[in-house]
């Protein structure tokens, strides 16, 4: 799945779920250390725990994130099915 993300650095968020898991995940641009970072933590992590852990993080003083984003965008995926 495909996600652009809104407020952040990153331009793209590309993932997929298998089994209830994340897997794959691909951040466009922004901060590559953290995306990277983030990508390998939630690879392989329940769907809804990822959610949880990632919902609400912010970055300087923005209201979102792009870990915050990955969560919003997992969410929309699940509700979509």
């Amino acid at each position: 799945m495909h996600y652009s993300p809104k407020g952040v650095c990153s331009s793209g968020i590309d993932f997929e779920i298998q089994d209830h898991k994340v897997c794959n995940v691909r951040f466009t641009g922004g901060c590559s250390g953290n995306t990277q970072g983030v990508a390998a933590l939630v690879d392989g992590m329940d769907v809804s725990d990822a959610i949880s852990r990632l919902r609400g993080i912010k970055c300087g003083f923005k209201s979102t994130s792009c870990p915050d984003q990955l969560a919003r965008a997992l969410q929309e995926a699940v509700t979509n099915v």
